[in-house]
Order: structure tokens, then sequence, then C-alpha cells
């Protein structure tokens, strides 16, 4: 076995240098000289260092909870990091990105507000037509191929996710259980990819990685990217969700995915099967059976068109124009509203001529407004998202949890003005954190949550009251 490990390794170091230290001149001499030192070197020796890991995954019962990630010299909490490009008005990347770039219109057909004008293609789009890009699935099959394409693919990873060991981007980027989506251009050359892990059964993928190279940016390529993975999960397995960990540089790429922080997938299906990151924001995307996403903005135009040219014939047909009215050129003042041509016709009731009748206005006590801000507060921190409604589809939650709270009740307590003392809102406010301590182990990422928000909401207590000493 440690010979076997000793070759692996070797052949992972050939595969390596022979992807990033030569250029080759077309793909035909590029899979020569690959399956050249792969007989050398026995790429099969190479994949089978982690067979032991694909086996015990695929052996195991479905209905048992499997820990991720256990072998090897991996720490067993990763710290998540997933970064993504953001511009100021002037254009300047503010940060250097992992994750790629979002485009809003991901091919031709996107309109402006009248229907009319179309934005062009993006250069992703434009490169894939003219074939000088591909985005191809890759597994690892033993073949000399995939072994360039995922290797080039682990290079991307590791240097634009510096932080992550890089012992742990190679185990699962060649970890059989895993599939991967490669950007590929000019025969065998990664620049970008996502890699995920299926779970058939459980019909959700778990998206591990997703990077573009940091010279092939904003150009389109992590939109188009993403849509041809939706496309290609929906077309060949059963995959309905994904969920992916992000951080607070990456959630805004992967909302303008479709992905949000709102997960309704079941904690039964989920929890204890991917990995729990630390300072990660869990995010979910449900992808829809009947949608082709790479014609999406096509879609969408088409709706669009299919609106406005449908208000135009009602506004058409509803043109009319009504003489004036003979009464004010006899010197009449006012006339009866049902008199008026047209005004019937345009939906008017005589209760439209009372005003009605406002209710006094409420009044609230002093604490109001801090408690407003501090609930608002807490909802916009990126640590609130466990909380900010009540526990559902945990069928045990409310046997062990007596007093439930969530920020969604806590707001609407606020405005029905129920806390008449700080007290009262700050015992509320404790209830959330302390029941997802009972509920949830240290270890989980629900508790780390509720750990950071309790802080957050400690200081920021402290400085409100501080400005508003009257109160």
């Amino acid at each position: 076995m440690e010979h076997a490990s000793t070759v692996a390794y070797e052949a992972c170091d050939i595969a390596e240098q022979t992807y990033s230290r030569y250029t080759w001149p077309t793909e035909h001499d590029l899979l020569r000289g690959c399956v050249s030192f792969s007989h050398n070197s026995s790429v099969f020796g190479f994949t089978s260092v982690f067979s032991s890991w694909s086996t015990v995954d695929r052996t195991m019962s479905e209905n048992k909870r499997r820990s991720d990630f256990d072998e090897g010299p991996v720490p067993k909490k990763v710290k998540l990091e997933q970064t993504v490009a953001t511009e100021d008005i002037s254009g300047h990347s503010q940060r250097e990105s992992a994750i790629p770039d979002a485009s809003a219109v991901q091919g031709e057909g996107a309109e402006n507000e009248d229907g009319e004008a179309k934005k062009p293609p993006t250069r992703a789009v434009q490169e894939e037509r003219s074939g000088s890009i591909q985005f191809r699935i890759v597994v690892n099959d033993e073949s000399a191929e995939s072994m360039i394409l995922l290797t080039g693919l682990k290079n991307i990873f590791q240097k634009q996710l510096p932080k992550m060991p890089k012992e742990y981007i190679a185990r699962l980027v060649y970890d059989r259980a895993h599939v991967s989506m490669a950007v590929v251009r000019d025969g065998l050359t990664v620049v970008g990819g996502i890699t995920y892990r299926p779970f058939e059964t459980r019909r959700f993928g778990e998206i591990v990685f997703c990077a573009i190279a940091s010279n092939e940016q904003v150009k389109g390529y992590g939109s188009r990217l993403m849509s041809h993975l939706k496309d290609y999960v929906s077309e060949t397995s059963n995959i309905q969700h994904f969920l992916t960990y992000a951080d607070n540089y990456a959630i805004g790429y992967f909302k303008k995915q479709g992905f949000t922080t709102d997960i309704t997938l079941d904690k039964s299906i989920w929890v204890g099967y991917i990995k729990d990151y630390e300072g990660g924001t869990i995010m979910q995307c449900t992808m829809l059976p009947k949608v082709r996403y790479l014609q999406a903005p096509e879609i969408l135009a088409m709706q669009r068109r299919a609106v406005l040219q449908k208000i135009q014939e009602i506004a058409k047909a509803s043109f009319v124009v009504h003489p004036g009215m003979a009464v004010f050129k006899k010197g009449g003042r006012q006339t009866a509203p049902e008199s008026v041509p047209g005004l019937l016709e345009a939906g008017w009731v005589p209760e439209m001529s009372h005003a009605p009748i406002k209710p006094p206005a409420r009044t609230r006590g002093p604490l109001y407004p801090l408690m407003r801000k501090l609930v608002s507060e807490m909802v916009d921190n990126p640590q609130s998202w466990p909380f900010h409604e009540p526990v559902t589809g945990v069928p045990d939650y409310y046997t062990i949890i007596k007093e439930p709270m969530d920020l969604r009740t806590l707001g609407e307590n606020v405005e029905e003005d129920a806390y008449k003392t700080w007290e009262a809102f700050s015992a509320d406010v404790q209830k959330i954190f302390d029941n997802c301590r009972l509920y949830n182990e240290e270890s989980s990422n629900y508790y780390k949550c509720a750990v950071k928000l309790e802080k957050f909401f400690r200081e920021r207590s402290k400085q409100l009251k501080a400005e508003h000493r009257d109160v």
C-alpha cells in the first residue's frame, strides 16, 4: 500500500509538471505526450490512492449520516475561502477574485425596458459560439485527458484559494465521487471550473470549489459556467438542488446565479452529508426542471415582449377621446362624477367620492426606534440567516425548545409595541441564541452563528443606548 501511494503521488507530480511546464503544439501532441508519461508513471496508480475514500462513501448506508473529509491531513474544520470580485463606480477592482464574475446577460435576446435594444452577447458566449472555448464535464475515469483537465482545475483552485490546504483541494478534485465542469480553451488549457459532489438518492449536489483564473475574469465565464452546470445536471440526473458555502464576498455572485440563504431543503436530507465550513453562509439553489438556463435571457426577453405587446393592445383598444363637457361652457362649476364621459367605464364607483376615514396614528413608546433599528441591523447581519424565520420541518424542535423565538416574530412584536422595557426586548432576543445553542451541537454552523450574532447584539446595544441616553 505504501508503494502504491508513492507511485500515485509521483504520477501526480509528473502530471502537474507536464501540464504547467510544457506547451504542446496541438491537442493531438498533448494527448500523445500525456499517454507517454501515463504509461511510464502509471496514472492508474495515481487514481488508486483515492479509491479508499470513494469506496467508503459508496458502501455506506444512505440512512446513516456520513462525516465528510475524515481522511488525510486535512483539518476537520476547513475555513471557507471563496472571494468574489467587486468593482467601484469607476470600474476598478477592489479585491482579487476567486469566484468568477456574474454577468446578468448570458447571451443574445436581452432587451431594455422598452423591449427594443438588444444587449450584445458576452465574451464567453462569443467564444463558445466560435469554438475557442468549451464547457466540459470531467471525472476521474483514469484516462490521460481527464488527468490533464483535473490537474488544470486543481492548479486554478489552489492559486485562487491560497488559504485552502493544497492537499485538501487535490484530494477532492481527484476524488472519483466528485464531478467537475471545466472551461477549456485551445485544446486542454483550463481557465476555470466548478467541482461538485452529487448525492443522487438525496436529489442534491454540493458545490465544493468554483473559480475562474484571475486573468480570465469579467468576461461572463462565471454565469455561463453555472448555466451549463444547471442544464447538465437537470438533463442527466435527478438532482434538483445545489448547496454551497459562501463567504461574504461570494454571496453576491451566488445570488445572481439563483442561490438564496433561505434554505428550504429539509435538514434531514443534507445535514451531516456536506462539509460544515467555518465562517461561511450556506446557500441553496433549486433548479426548475422545465427551464433551460442557457436560454434564460432569451426566455425572459420573450416574456417581456409579450407583456409589452399585451399592454399596447389593451391601451390601443381603450384609447377613446371624449368631447369636452358643455356644462362648464354654460357657466357651471361642478357636475356629478357619473356624468363625466368615460369615468364609469374606467371603473369609478360612488364610494370613491367619499374620503376614507384615517385611523388614529399609533403612539409607540420611546424605545421603539432603537429596537426597530437593532432588529433591522440583526436581520442584515450575515450571521443571522438561521434565525430569520420560525423553525419548520424539524419534528423534535418544539419538543426540546419550549419558548421559540426568531427575528421575524421579534420584529412583529416590536411593531405591535409589545416591549415596554429594554429588558423585555433583550430577553426575547436572548431566547434566539439560547435556543440555538440548546438544540444544535457546538461544532455546527448554527451554533457559531448564534455566538457571533449574540456578540454583535451586545456590542450594538451598548452603542445605541449610549447614543440615546435620554431614552
